[in-house]
This record gives C-alpha cells, structure tokens and sequence, in this order.
C-alpha cells in the first residue's frame, strides 16, 4: 500500500491522463537521437497513457496530421498526447516510420514500465532482465521505481542497473560507487562493464574495476562448477537408465542385446503416440503419467516377443546372437520410418517439468532433467526391491547362478528367461520416454546410447546392477568435465581410451562377481 499510495502521488503531480505535447511531438517530428530522447522524457513523466503511445509507435499505429500526432487503429483515431478520439479522421495523413534502433528503445521502454506493475512476480521479472544491461532511455523510470520499490530482492537488483548506468557518469567518485556496487553482484552482464572499465585511463578507477571483475569472477565460477556437477549427474542417470535394461539382458543373462537400443527407440514413439491421444483428449498435461507405464509395457512385450522367438534359440551361442539382434534392430528402425516418416517426431514437456529453477545467474536446473534425476532413482530402487525381495527376482538370481540346479528344484528356467528380457527391455523402454523429454525422437534415437549402454555395464562390472550405477555416474560425470575442457568429441576418445585400458588391466570391470556365480 505505501508504494501504491507514493506511486499516485508521482503520477497526480503532473496532469493525470494527458501526455506532454512537445514529448509526442519530437516523438513523431524529431530526428534519431531526438526520439530517443523523448521515449525517455514519456517514461519519465510516469503518465498511465505512456503504455499505449508506445505500443502505437512500436506496431507502426502512429500518425501526423499536420501537427498533430494520431494514434490510429483501422478506421478509429485518437489524439496521442489527450488520448481524445479525433472523428472524423483528416484525410492527409502520414505513418510516423521506427526503424530498428527506435522500436529496439520501445520495446525496452515497455519492458520497464513493468517496474511500476502492482505484482510482484512481474516487477521482479522486468529488474532481472534489466539487471546488468540498461538502455540509457529507460533511466528515469528505473531511477523513480527503485525510489519506489519495497521488496529488498527487487531493489537490490534495480540498485545494480543504476549501477550498470552510472558507469558512464561523468563524476569519477559516481564512477567509483559504481564499479563497488556491480562488484557485489552475480550477474554475468556486469561481467562486460567491468572489463570495459577496466580499460579506463584512470588509475583509481582502473584498479577498482579489476578487484570488482574478480569478485564477481570468482561467484559465476561456483556457478560453472554446479552446473557441471548436475550436468555430470544428469548425464548419469540418463547413461543409467539406458544400461539397467543391458544390465539384465546381457549381465544377467549373458545375451549381448543390439537392438537394445532400439527397445529405447520404441518407449520414445510410445510417449509420442500417447502424448497425440492425450491432447486430442484435451489432458496433455497429464500425458506423461500414462507413457511411462505404456513405454514400459510396449517395449517389454516387444523384447518378449523377441526372446520368445529368436534369442531363446540362440543362449550360449554370443556370435550368432549379436548377429541376430543387429538384425532385429535393422528391422526396427526400418518399421518406425515406415509408421512415422524418417523425420523427427515432436514431444514436448508439460508445463509442470517445463522450465527450470534459477540458482544464479548462470545457472539454471531444468525441471525436465531434475524429473529424469527422480525418475532414475525411483526405478533404481523398485529393481533393487523387485530383485532381492520377490519371487521373480529370487528366480532371476537362481537362474543366474545355477541353470541346472535351479531347473532341478523347479524353477521354470525357459518362462524365467522370458520374463527377465522382458523386465530388460521395459526398462529401455522407460530410458526412451525419459529421453523424449530432453531430446529428438527419431528412428536413430538408440544408436546414439548402444556403445555407450554397452560401457556403463562392462565398465561397472558385468552381472552387477550396482556397479552400472556407479559406472553410469562416474562416466557422466568424466564426459561433462571433458568436455567443458576440450570438448564433446574429445571427452568421448578420452573416455572410450580409458575404458579400453581399464579392461585390459582389471577384465571384470568395477564390481567382480564373487563366490559362485564367478
């Protein structure tokens, strides 16, 4: 109420409704720099009709009638300085014409006028995207809302594009507060008014400006050193869920899987297609509570179908089964290009895992990533549950460790084998949905993760999920460090060489097998 009640009282100071004539004039009459000028004089004046004169101006809406200057909207006119409707409209007008750098002024004047909104969220939205970069125009109304403001968050940031404005000042002790000030900030455009200061002829000044760089140079490396932290685990848990469905079908079971990728292919086109059947239902904010049952289930019963009728053959056989699934996965790829086209397919995000959390300036979490993050873990922990505390996963440890005595105490090995590639491939298929919620879907989308599925799992340790977790981890972790280093393609030689020697010393990966399942 004290900042509405001191607002008001800014605004009855000059006439309540109507703007200056001789702003609107230079608005419409003058030159370049005249115009700008003048945007500012209209902003600083704090009029509620400054919105709409400048909305006009920016859309091409604003006319000259000799001299007067019109707001015009199809056949309806108004005075732009009384805001007065003008009926009938005179005949001889003329568009007042912007070019580039004055709607640019405009447009970033409007932004501003948000600084005076009544709410909250939308004052803090304008200042944090003045923070650090302000046009000299809107610096009266910048000036008059911190006088204003009462929030702390809000002002702390308004308190710092005065700052980024008075850099320019030409009193050196306005300068020198100022280089002070933007030091205390976390913002990365300060980083750009630092260093140009730096370059100062002044002595004083210069030296205030390479302290203030540093401290502000030393918070945004934090910021670079999260980031790459949750990058790391991002990346991780994705490489996790891509390997849990190998980790079974080939650590478990022996079986090497190449159409393991195009399991992960099919729960992507499965969040796809129940995503279409949602929004066609109007409930698309609510689609991906059902895709990830529905990719778990259509990518378990393709790998069963899979097994059933070609891998069963094939145990104990490794050749002829990495042949075979190449094989199925050509099939695979070839069967989505001919149901959905070889372009891409669009899945987007609901508006509840859209966006992201600002940490800081130059950091921001995704919400879409922090949900896979959740997810990751929350299947980690009903596969460890459904391994070591149901009956099918007593099974599925018996069958690993001793086919015959299992088949011997009555363990339906052929049905068990099933049912375990069948779990593998669910898994896949709920890597593929993640996955459509950070990335392209297409008929490629598997043979991107493959190699690397294959390394999390002999890396860790084949036969054990535990070892795939830590190994997903550590690898994300590698190639996101890597790669903010020497880059993408540089991050994955450096990690394929590593593993490459790692194996060659310690065959059995992270985590051996022990006792007798070894």
């Amino acid at each position: 109420m004290r900042r509405l009640l001191v607002l008001l009282c800014l605004l009855a100071a000059g006439r309540a409704w109507a703007l200056d004539p001789a702003a609107v004039g230079r608005l419409a009459f003058g030159d370049g720099d005249e115009r700008i000028a003048a945007i500012g004089a209209l902003l600083a004046s704090g009029e509620p009709r400054v919105t709409e004169v400048l909305q006009a101006f920016a859309a091409g809406e604003l006319q000259t009638a000799g001299e007067r200057v019109l707001i015009v909207r199809g056949e309806e006119g108004f005075d732009a300085a009384s805001g007065q409707r003008v009926a009938p409209l005179p005949p001889e007008r003329e568009d007042v014409v912007a070019n580039n750098r004055l709607r640019s002024a405009a447009q970033a004047a409007l932004a501003s006028l948000k600084l005076l909104a009544p709410e909250r969220a939308a004052r803090l939205e304008a200042a944090r995207a003045l923070s650090g970069s302000v046009d000299p125009a809107t610096a009266p109304l910048l000036r008059k809302a911190l006088e204003v403001e009462g929030d702390g968050e809000i002002r702390a940031l308004l308190a710092m594009a005065v700052a980024s404005l008075d850099l320019a000042s030409d009193d050196r002790a306005t300068r020198l507060a100022a280089i002070r000030m933007l030091g205390e900030s976390s913002n990365a455009a300060v980083q750009p008014l630092l260093a140009a200061a730096v370059k100062d002829p002044d002595a004083e000044i210069r030296s205030a400006a390479k302290l203030s760089l540093i401290e502000v140079e030393g918070r945004l490396k934090w910021g670079e050193i999260l980031g790459l932290l949750f990058a790391g685990v991002s990346l991780g848990s994705i490489l996790m869920l891509a390997a849990l469905g190998l980790a079974i079908t080939y650590g478990l079971m022996g079986v090497i899987n190449m159409a393991h990728g195009e399991l992960i292919m099919i729960g992507a086109y499965t969040a796809y297609v129940v995503q279409n059947a949602f929004r066609s239902m109007g409930l698309f904010e609510w689609y991906l509570l059902a895709a990830v049952p529905a990719s778990f289930a259509v990518a378990a019963l393709v790998g069963m179908l899979l097994e059933r009728s070609v891998i069963r053959w094939l145990y104990g056989r490794p050749l002829e089964t990495l042949l075979a699934t190449w094989g199925i996965s050509l099939v695979l790829i070839q069967g989505v290009r001919t149901l959905f086209g070889a372009q891409n397919v669009p899945v987007e995000n609901p508006a509840w895992v859209s966006g992201g959390i600002a940490v800081m300036s130059n950091l921001t979490l995704p919400w879409n990533r922090i949900a896979i993050i959740v997810f990751a873990a929350a299947v980690l922990a009903a596969i460890g549950l459904l391994l070591a505390r149901t009956r099918l996963g007593l099974f599925v440890r018996g069958v690993t460790q001793n086919r015959e005595m299992a088949s011997c105490v009555g363990v339906p090995t052929a049905r068990v084998d099933t049912l375990a590639f069948g779990l593998g491939a669910g898994l896949a298929g709920l890597a593929g949905c993640a996955l459509s919620q950070i990335g392209n879907v297409g008929p490629d989308l598997g043979q991107g993760y493959i190699v690397d599925s294959f390394l999390v799992v002999v890396f860790g340790g084949v036969g054990q999920l535990g070892g795939t977790v830590y190994a997903a981890l550590m690898l994300g972790f590698a190639n996101k460090f890597l790669e903010a280093w020497s880059g993408a393609v540089i991050a994955k030689i450096v990690v394929l060489v590593f593993i490459v020697f790692f194996i060659q010393s310690r065959p059995q990966g992270l985590f051996a097998l022990k006792g007798r399942a070894a």
